[in-house]
């Protein structure tokens, strides 16, 4: 592996637009190092992509934002605060949503029923509240139906809120699953695999969606992906990694004709 500084084409930002910052991140499961003192920094309202070959440890960074797993050293701070400081169960609350490479939806409810108890994350009426049917624990539930309801519209899934999900395409699945992450009303949506057994078509409609919610929500979206034309359609940033390595972070121009990452996907320099 090369020793030289990764592009030195990186989206610049300033201190204050700095949104999530990874910084010196390191992650070993036991010898082996799924992380190497990865950093970078995404500002709000961007949409970064995550990219790198097989076992790059892109999966790894997802679960260390999302508080699945500790890392050995280093720090991710989201809007200036140490997430390694925040309970697990809290990483919600702060505004950071995450889909999954392998789709993580209660395939035995209806569509609405999944969107629902992704509302409910937020709920502030309480176990008691709700089982007593107290006032302000109805008038949560009033607005979190209305949300959910919302959210199907957004997401184009109005003729199928009523069915099962286990009856859907594995297409429109996904975008349920999309829905239920926006339901907590993320600052942050992290996309493991969007496009991960779509066809060209629904590809295609990923790509428009993908920036249109970045746009509607003005949110920052870091996606996980090895769909690279989707990648460098959509993304303001692509950061990549190799064997845990961060070897670049530019624009999808820099970072596409970068040697590391041709040497990575190819296995040849230019």
């Amino acid at each position: 592996m090369s020793s030289e500084e990764p592009t030195s084409g990186r989206v610049r930002t300033t201190r204050h637009d700095l949104f999530l910052e990874v910084d010196g991140v390191t992650v070993r499961f036991g010898g082996v190092t799924a992380l190497d003192g990865v950093r970078f920094a995404i500002a709000s309202r961007r949409i970064c992509g995550l990219i790198g070959p097989n076992g790059a440890g892109k999966t790894t960074l997802f679960n260390c934002i999302s508080r699945l797993y500790e890392p050995s050293s280093g720090e991710i701070r989201f809007e200036g605060r140490p997430l390694g400081r925040v309970p697990r169960h809290q990483i919600a609350g702060l505004g950071v949503a995450r889909t999954f490479q392998n789709l993580a939806l209660f395939l035995t409810m209806t569509v609405r029923e999944n969107v629902y108890v992704g509302a409910h994350v937020l709920a502030k009426g309480g176990f008691l509240g709700s089982a007593l049917a107290l006032p302000h624990a109805r008038h949560a539930e009033r607005e979190i139906a209305k949300s959910a309801d919302a959210l199907i519209a957004e997401c184009r899934l109005e003729s199928v809120a009523h069915r099962l999900v286990g009856e859907l395409p594995f297409g429109v699945k996904k975008r349920v699953e999309l829905a239920r992450a926006l339901a907590i009303s993320p600052k942050l949506l992290l996309l493991d695999e969007p496009a991960a057994g779509l066809n060209h078509e629904e590809v295609d409609a990923l790509a428009g969606e993908i920036v249109a919610i970045r746009d509607r929500r003005g949110i920052a979206i870091l996606l996980v992906e090895h769909h690279m034309n989707l990648v460098m359609r959509i993304s303001d940033q692509v950061v990549a990694l190799d064997f845990g390595r961060l070897i670049a972070d530019g624009t999808p121009g820099e970072v596409r004709s970068h040697p590391e990452v041709i040497r990575a996907y190819l296995g040849q320099t230019t």
